[in-house]
């Protein structure tokens, strides 16, 4: 398994080197797989666990270290995926993906095809995430594998444990989910410019601004946890959104909101007493949002509130 450059996430750190220096690629892969930066890193710990529990023989035998630990990662975020499913039948209300901090985006050194650049995008975007849970594990991974990090089937397939044209399957069957629920895209300065009419009609309480942002089909969905109060199920229609907002809204409320971007996409923080208390993201649809989702669940929002 070769090892191709992909996305990662690129937190500062010290410059690393050797196997230590594919840590951001193995984080982006991981959290891109299982939408949780926590059990990310738990994954790519247990990797590197694995990688220093060969002998030095072992290791010195291993041609590309990067693509191995890929390939253990990978297996390890199927393992993964497979007791998610069964530990979010029993979340709270709606499960939503971990969202990111500007701090945590996509690797950048401001190189490489600017078409590159907006495939990694929306790799990390909220709507991306959301679509990969109606997934299977397996169609979730070599679809990440492929379209997002390159690797070719062949090499997917010692991932997946299939075949090369079995993962071939598995990617094209997740990539018409995605496709099949991607609006156009929306340039990042209309999008911020609609998010930032949102928060406008919102700290005015204004009910009929508010409606008149949103599709008329509009869905609100929060993630609570059961830790935190939040609706159970997602919010249908843009009078109803408008009114649920409006009535948490306002100088009155308390809550200051801060124009920040989620995911790599224009997104809001929603702080109270200086406290990050939700983290909103937002899909756009021409002029209008089609989407919100609320991210409450403090154990999400701890990449937020460090420092």
């Amino acid at each position: 398994m070769t090892n191709p450059s992909g996305p990662g996430l690129d937190w500062p750190e010290a410059a690393p080197s050797g196997p230590v220096s594919e840590r951001p690629q193995l984080i982006g892969l991981a959290y891109r797989l299982l939408g949780s930066l926590a059990d990310a890193e738990d994954v790519v710990q247990e990797a590197y666990a694995r990688w220093y529990a060969l002998s030095p023989d072992q290791r010195g035998a291993i041609e590309t270290p990067g693509a191995w630990l890929t390939r253990v990662a990978g297996r390890i975020c199927l393992d993964v995926l497979g007791s998610a499913r069964v530990r979010r039948e029993r979340y709270v209300g709606e499960w939503l993906p971990e969202p990111l901090p500007d701090s945590a985006e996509w690797t950048g050194d401001g190189t490489g095809d600017p078409v590159d650049r907006v495939t990694l995008d929306e790799s990390i975007s909220m709507a991306f995430l959301v679509v990969l849970e109606s997934t299977t594990p397996a169609e979730r991974v070599a679809f990440i594998l492929h379209d997002v990090f390159r690797y070719s089937f062949a090499e997917v397939a010692e991932v997946v444990g299939r075949t090369p044209a079995a993962c071939r399957q598995l990617a094209s069957s997740a990539r018409r989910r995605v496709r099949g629920s991607s609006a156009p895209r929306v340039p990042a300065a209309r999008q911020a410019g609609v998010v930032r009419a949102f928060k406008q009609a919102w700290e005015d309480t204004d009910i009929d601004a508010l409606v008149g942002l949103l599709t008329p089909d509009a869905t609100a969905t929060g993630d609570g946890g059961g830790l935190v109060s939040a609706v159970l199920h997602p919010i249908e229609g843009a009078e109803r959104i408008a009114r649920f907002f409006a009535d948490r809204g306002g100088a009155a409320s308390g809550v200051r909101l801060l124009e920040r971007t989620v995911n790599g996409q224009p997104g809001l923080v929603a702080q109270v007493a200086g406290v990050v208390g939700a983290v909103l993201a937002f899909d756009v649809e021409g002029e209008r949002i089609r989407r919100i989702w609320t991210v409450l669940n403090p154990d999400k929002l701890r990449a937020w509130t460090a420092g």
